[in-house]
């Protein structure tokens, strides 16, 4: 790999490398390059679009079925390049290998039941009253353009990918500009069983996820930040062009006095710290009853001390780095506000070499502080006493996002809190995530639309009815 003479890793994160136009791409750990991929042109993405529109007759033409049946093969094929696209995944982005693996792996297992759940999602259904039946059918949109952030870089993909094919569209990949080698990876070893132009990846910065979502897409699936999120929705006007927007979380955990203390410090310093806080579920503010706070903070430092910061490719490993200097710097600033504001750090804080981040956990906040306002996108536990449940779900709901939130107590009481909790998902003593079929769904800033689970793979589809009437 050639590497141009204005490429700098001192950051550890991608670069382009204007000797060879290519996307040169680095671990954060290590701030070595892992890779490059050649940048897509700006110009070239029309006729990319073009290309996926004509493909997508024949490939609506196909019954859900046949579709289906060519999509099957994939999963075990995934399963087995699972160890090695999770490696790729893993040097380029940072998390623990195992957790890299298991990425891809997930994505492979569920392959087949997912696309037996999309299948059924998508039959046909039959309404009738006494006047008329009406068949209602889950048709194509056409061509889905896909942007996907770098966080979940094999799953993220996967979200759009799988149901946004299987409902008969195609669909054009831009990920991430941090994690191309592996979102690549994933789409070769799909497209060795699919016809030309059905799964594209176009490779770029924002200029090029701009390009997608002006050209003549007919559906764009986003997940990242609320700022991008809305440029796109503004975009996407022009043309009335659908959206699914997954958009930022600031998820509050709310731990009420009869909780299980344990349980719930074993999940929340599990989700406050894993990928090293970049995950849009992330627990980032902890609002704990009086009566029990001074012990779950003494047992969340304990349990936070037992984790390991590092390269993901070392054994031992719990958590690895930020994925780049500048997200390093956004943690940083939020951190060094917040003490100057008043909040205490009572575990972590200082400095650590390279794009790691200390595991800090804060005490004595208030929302008067950004750190408990803004999105934080790093391993920062924010813990707030509060006095009743009242003003635990005020605390928790005085925020613009609502993506997913947790309660932890007694299972009737936390699940009548849990009730008044502004979130698309809510979990009762444990994570936000639902059972199989539940959907991925943000509320307020969150969510603009949704995916996953009969409803959300609905959302790749035009419903159209076709009524005849009795008699």
């Amino acid at each position: 790999m050639h590497i141009g003479t204005l490429v700098s890793y001192d950051g550890g994160m991608t670069t382009i490398d204007t000797t060879t136009n290519e996307l040169v791409s680095v671990n954060p750990a290590t701030n070595e390059p892992a890779g490059s991929v050649p940048i897509t042109p700006v110009d070239a993405i029309p006729t990319i679009v073009g290309r996926a529109a004509i493909a997508q007759k024949a490939w609506a033409a196909k019954t859900i079925e046949e579709r289906a049946e060519i999509l099957r093969p994939i999963g075990p094929k995934l399963l087995e390049a699972a160890e090695r696209v999770g490696t790729i995944l893993t040097r380029e982005m940072g998390k623990p290998l195992a957790e890299g693996i298991g990425e891809v792996t997930y994505a492979a297992k569920g392959w087949t039941t997912e696309i037996d759940e999309i299948v059924a999602a998508l039959e046909p259904t039959v309404l009738e009253d006494d006047n008329r039946r009406t068949n209602l059918y889950h048709d194509p949109l056409g061509v889905c353009g896909a942007i996907t952030p770098w966080n979940f870089p094999v799953l993220m993909p996967h979200q759009a990918i799988l149901p946004g094919l299987l409902a008969g569209n195609t669909v054009v990949l831009k990920p991430s500009e941090e994690t191309p080698l592996c979102a690549q990876a994933y789409c070769d070893v799909i497209n060795e069983h699919l016809p030309p132009d059905l799964l594209q990846v176009i490779h770029g910065d924002e200029k090029q996820g701009k390009a997608l979502v002006q050209s003549d897409v007919d559906l764009i699936v986003f997940t990242g930040s609320k700022a991008a999120g809305e440029h796109i929705l503004g975009s996407a006007s022009n043309g009335l062009k659908r959206v699914i927007l997954e958009l930022g979380g600031k998820d509050p955990m709310v731990v009420l006095k009869d909780a299980d203390i344990d349980a719930a410090v074993e999940f929340g310093v599990r989700n406050a710290f894993r990928n090293a806080g970049q995950v849009c579920v992330s627990t980032e503010r902890i609002y704990v009853d009086d009566a029990i706070h001074d012990e779950f903070v003494e047992r969340f430092i304990a349990k936070t001390a037992e984790l390991q910061q590092g390269d993901g490719m070392t054994e031992g490993v719990n958590i690895g780095p930020m994925i780049s200097a500048n997200q390093k710097s956004l943690v940083v600033d939020q951190l060094n506000e917040a003490i100057a504001d008043g909040a205490q750090v009572v575990h972590g804080g200082g400095e650590m070499d390279g794009n790691f981040v200390p595991l800090t956990i804060l005490t004595g906040l208030s929302h008067d502080m950004r750190i408990m306002n803004d999105e934080t996108f790093g391993p920062i536990a924010c813990i707030q006493k509060t006095t009743s449940d009242d003003e635990a779900i005020r605390l928790a709901n005085d925020t613009p996002y609502g993506l997913g939130a947790c309660v932890f107590g007694e299972v009737e009481h936390a699940t009548q809190v849990a009730r008044h909790i502004e979130a698309g998902m809510v979990g009762v003593n444990s994570g936000c995530g639902g059972a199989t079929g539940s959907p991925w769904v943000g509320a307020k800033h969150s969510g603009y639309g949704f995916h996953s689970g009969p409803l959300g793979h609905r959302q790749f589809c035009q419903v159209r009815t076709v009524s005849v009437p009795k008699g």
